[in-house]
């Protein structure tokens, strides 16, 4: 009787210990799992090997603030098309500004104040108002669009060639929002670019640390219509054919937290090793204190 209450006490144990080996050996974060841009059979290349760029052009949206600039000749009067303040500037540099646009940005106290109160915003009606020239429809165009028609008003006004028209937003700024161990990545950023992919935003930020499951990127990118979501998977190098692989101005950036990392095994190579051998000691303790009963 005391032989078979042994032999059912290792069966237990040995179940346990299985269970423990396959959980540690299922939870542990691979290779596979961390590296960036594997081979893919599904990427899209061109005759020439080329991974083509598939950059959108981006849109202005109602809520947008634009920097508009129009260099003058040195005897240009551009007080027409500013306010006071940026007028009385324009006679000392030659350059009359409509928005700040100098000071850097993307320090996670929710953007540049410069730019925030003398830009152009982008109205409820999709619209902005320049000083001198009056109301022009924004929403839904393209910067260089509306930098023609700009142009073709200050043209009105200046002899052609003798102004330029300098339309830009402060820069392409997105946010990066992670719901664990992110703290370093996590905020808003800007960048001073006129195209940056996601790779590039990550690098800028010091790389992804093991917790984010790269293999579900989630991307919030705003349209005139609309918002519109797109799932990255940053391990296969065919994320690069995707639009949503270049970045525009207002995308949100959902880093995941891989579900091998959320119980506290697959963080750290060593942090597996101590709890795998924590658990092991604990069942062994408890079969111990069974036997002896």
């Amino acid at each position: 009787m005391q032989k078979e209450t042994l032999m059912k006490h290792r069966y237990i144990f040995n179940i346990f210990l299985l269970l423990i080996l396959v959980g540690i050996s299922s939870s542990c974060v691979t290779k596979k799992d961390v590296r960036y841009l594997q081979p893919s059979e599904s990427l899209t290349i061109n005759e020439e090997g080329l991974v083509p760029y598939n950059v959108p052009e981006y849109r202005v949206t109602k809520g947008d603030i634009l920097s508009l600039n129009v260099v003058t000749t040195p005897k240009g009067d551009a007080a027409q098309f500013y306010s006071s303040l940026n007028a009385s500037a324009a006679g000392s540099n030659n350059t009359g500004q409509t928005g700040g646009g100098q000071t850097g940005g993307g320090n996670g106290n929710g953007g540049n104040a410069t730019f925030y109160f003398n830009g152009l915003k982008v109205d409820s009606k999709g619209d902005v108002n320049i000083f001198g020239i009056g109301y022009v429809k924004a929403e839904g165009r393209t910067l260089e669009d509306m930098t023609k028609e700009i142009q073709e008003k200050v043209n009105e006004n200046f002899l052609q060639g003798k102004s330029e028209v300098r339309l830009n937003l402060d820069g392409i700024r997105y946010y990066l929002l992670g719901d664990m161990e992110t703290v370093g990545v996590t905020g808003e950023k800007t960048a001073y670019v006129t195209q940056l992919n996601i790779m590039q935003a990550i690098a800028m930020n010091g790389g992804l640390n093991r917790t984010v499951d790269r293999k579900n990127i989630m991307i919030h990118r705003k349209y005139p219509e609309g918002i519109k979501t797109a799932r990255l998977d940053l391990t296969r190098e065919d994320a690069m054919n995707s639009p949503y692989y270049w970045l525009q101005n207002g995308d949100i950036i959902y880093l995941n937290t891989n579900g091998k990392s959320i119980n506290g095994f697959g963080k750290e190579p060593l942090q597996t090793l101590t709890t795998g051998v924590s658990l092991i000691t604990t069942v062994m303790s408890i079969y111990l204190i069974i036997t002896r009963l």
